[in-house]
């Protein structure tokens, strides 16, 4: 499977924090800070099973697979080319063995899996409804961005089915959303344990909203400090900072709402 990138198609970057080498779209859509900061926020202990709903290019369960020795991952993508993309990330960093991309739409992953199969399900789920918002000339983007066949509450119920008691469910999402994504979480009685807002700058209104849930318990909510992006200088905050190490020159980062 092709490691180098498609001449005038394609970038090959670099998360050196993580030595990763990422292959993505030159004009298509291409991954934000956002995953990187779900990833950072998640929990998985050693030997864990985690699956990402909506991979992308497979940056989460190339990043985490990094982060947590001994873990094996799913990437679940629907789009065929982003599909592809990602079994050639996860193959040219040699982590076949741990991460399994699978073509499927979230609609499809019960007659997939059995219930109860994960200790982490995780999603960046697209933010827009269909028809809304401004149409983005980059293909793949408008599929990444809007809810297609799946909307939000599917991606939850997913998540729900997939999840072991045991485990937790980890969603970063747009915070003018955030009511929806709760009450559908209340309505399937999933436990919200943990809030953190993402602020371009410590006067910025929030950009983006990361929470956890578990099922079948009960736990009060902790809400924790937010997490800012850029300094006043417009440098990255220390955290971020570290998040990111050294990007290769194809890239740079942004929020999704940047």
């Amino acid at each position: 499977m092709s490691g180098a990138p498609e001449e005038g198609t394609e970038t090959l970057d670099e998360l050196r924090a993580y030595d990763l080498k990422i292959l993505q779209q030159r004009d298509g859509y291409r991954f934000s800070l956002d995953p990187l900061l779900l990833c950072a926020f998640s929990c998985l202990t050693e030997g864990g099973r985690g699956i990402d709903l909506g991979t992308g290019s497979g940056i989460i369960p190339l990043v985490l697979a990094r982060r947590c020795p001994g873990s094996t991952f799913v990437g679940v993508e629907f789009q065929e080319r982003m599909a592809h993309l990602a079994e050639r990330n996860v193959h040219l960093n040699g982590l076949a063995e741990r991460i399994a991309i699978l073509r499927e739409d979230v609609l499809g992953l019960r007659r997939r899996f059995p219930v109860s199969s994960f200790d982490l399900v995780l999603s960046n789920p697209p933010y827009r409804r269909r028809g809304t918002g401004k149409i983005s000339p980059r293909a793949g983007r408008d599929d990444a961005r809007h809810e297609s066949t799946a909307t939000l509450a599917d991606f939850l119920e997913s998540a729900k089915y997939l999840v072991k008691t045991t485990g937790r469910i980890c969603f970063i999402y747009h915070p003018a959303r955030l009511p929806e994504l709760m009450a559908h979480a209340a309505s399937l009685k999933l436990a919200c344990l943990r809030l953190r807002l993402v602020h371009g700058t410590r006067t910025a209104p929030a950009r983006m909203a990361m929470v956890e849930f578990a099922k079948g318990r009960r736990g009060d909510l902790e809400v924790l400090p937010p997490l800012v992006v850029r300094n006043d200088d417009y440098t990255y905050s220390a955290e971020v900072a570290e998040l990111l190490g050294e990007y290769g020159p194809e890239g740079g980062y942004s929020t999704s709402e940047q």
